[in-house]
This record gives C-alpha cells, structure tokens and sequence, in this order.
C-alpha cells in the first residue's frame, strides 16, 4: 500500500513515520510512504502556493496550480483508490472508515494550511474528506499522520499478532473490555478471577459483558 502526502510543511511528519509501527511496516515493505513538498510545484520562482483570497477577508489561500501540478503528476505514475483532503468539515473518521481504507492500493493525501484550500481543488480533484474531530489545528500534517497510523496497523502483517487489531475498540461497534498483566495482585488491588480461571469461554463472555457495558456508560450513542 502506498501513501503520497501533499505538504507545504513535509518535516512535520518526519518523526510520525520514523518509529514504531510505520517504521516497522516500510521496512517491512508493506507501505510505502511518500512526502511530497508542496512547493516543488509552487506558482512562481519565490516557492509560493498562496494568494489573497477573492472577495476580500482575512488569511490566504492555498491556491489551485500547485496542487494540480503534484497530483497530475502523481497520477501520471500509479491509479489511486482515492485523494483524500484532510478537514474539520469532512466525515469523522471512525474504525468503519479505517478498515474500508485500509485494503485500498494507493492513496493521495491532501493537507491544508492557512485560510483554506482553493474550492476548486475539492470540487476537481478531491474523492473524500476526512476530519479527526469538530476542532481546528494549524494544518493538515497531523490528521493526515493519524490517518495513516489508523490504516496501517490494520493492513495484513503490520502488526506481530494480527488478531490484536480485530479486538480493538469500535471494531466490533463497542469499546474493548479492561485488561490487566502481571502483577495478578498489586497491593491490595487485583485482577478479576475470571481472567485467572483458564476457563477461554467465560473469560470471552466476561469481556463482552465489560465491553457492553463500557459502551453503554461512555458510547451510548455506538449502541443506537
């Protein structure tokens, strides 16, 4: 699977990609992760890739041509599954969204600054947005790092056990069930005998039971 991420601030991601599970899975050759800098395809010889937006107002725009620019050229190389624009008006991102994404073959990500993007953008060139929450940050680096980070881990053999990601909350439309580790008890404090029973069909029923009733206290809305 490969990622090409359209920045004006590509050093932003850096670290995202350089440890842990993405470091881990581009070694592995299971993701590719491409960092494009948006000003390689700037409008002028000063690197630009904003302008006054028409009708007046506050703050710049990212404008049209330097985007166009990069993704026609990306195009020119590989089909995408789909160009995504990272932003606070986009569907949520959820779990359901997280698995559907993460069987696409190759994906464009678009990371926003400033004002906002030229519309025509969005209208033209744009297949989906995506927000991580009814919040505003600085740009599009973030979200688009949490976006990868949601994907990857779900694609086959990221993850050493890969049953693990199948149990993760909002998977199963509820939120996981607790869980301990050893010490068994840590002064006074103990993990729940069922978990010690080795009895694997109790100790299953018990966690959707927790996992249920978890939803019901903090996500009621996920059991609507």
């Amino acid at each position: 699977m490969r990622f090409d991420i359209i920045s004006v601030l590509p050093g932003l991601l850096e670290s995202p990609f350089a440890h842990s599970i993405l470091q881990r899975a581009q070694k592995k050759g299971l993701v590719e992760i491409c960092v494009h800098n948006l000003r390689d395809y700037a409008f002028n010889k000063h690197k630009s890739v904003d302008d006054y937006p028409y009708g007046g107002g506050s703050g710049m725009v990212m404008a049209i041509e330097p985007f166009a620019r990069c993704i026609e050229s990306l195009k020119a190389e590989r089909n995408y599954s789909d160009v995504i624009f990272m932003t606070p008006d986009g569907e949520t991102l959820n779990q359901s969204i997280a698995n559907s994404l993460s069987i696409a073959k190759n994906i464009i990500i678009l990371c926003g600054h400033y004002k906002g993007i030229d519309q025509r953008i969005r209208d033209i060139f744009v297949t989906r947005e995506i927000s991580i929450g009814d919040y505003v940050l600085s740009g599009g680096e973030l979200p688009a790092a949490v976006l990868v980070d949601a994907v990857v881990r779900l694609i086959p053999g990221v993850l050493s056990d890969e049953t693990s990601a199948l149990s993760d909350s909002f998977q199963g439309e509820l939120l996981d069930a607790p869980v301990y580790t050893r010490p068994a008890d840590w002064n006074g404090h103990k993990v729940p005998d069922i978990l010690l029973s080795g009895n694997q069909a109790a100790i299953d029923n018990w966690r959707y039971e927790q996992a249920l009733e978890r939803t019901r206290i903090r996500r009621p809305d996920l059991l609507d």
